[in-house]
């Protein structure tokens, strides 16, 4: 009884924490097309509160990224074992 058993019986809960910080991409996707493309959307520069939140989402996806691959290993350790 591990923590990849632990993870397995969680796994719901982790999969809509990931749904939700990715569907928290859009804005900031729309944010740097706006920049990239010299778009007038009105996120960019609109605020530096919603610049440092828009932005500071880059972080939330190393959370998507762990769970991803605890996902896969656990998979992988119940194809073996």
């Amino acid at each position: 009884m591990g923590f990849l058993d632990w993870y397995e019986r969680h796994v719901t809960g982790s999969l809509i924490i990931t749904a939700i910080i990715l569907y928290m991409q859009i804005p900031h996707t729309i944010s740097a097309a706006e920049c990239f493309f010299r778009l007038n959307i009105g996120l960019y520069n609109a605020n530096p509160v919603l610049d440092f939140l828009i932005y500071g989402i880059d972080l939330l996806e190393m959370i998507p990224i762990i769970s991803i691959t605890l996902a896969i290993i656990s998979k992988i350790r119940h194809k073996f074992i």
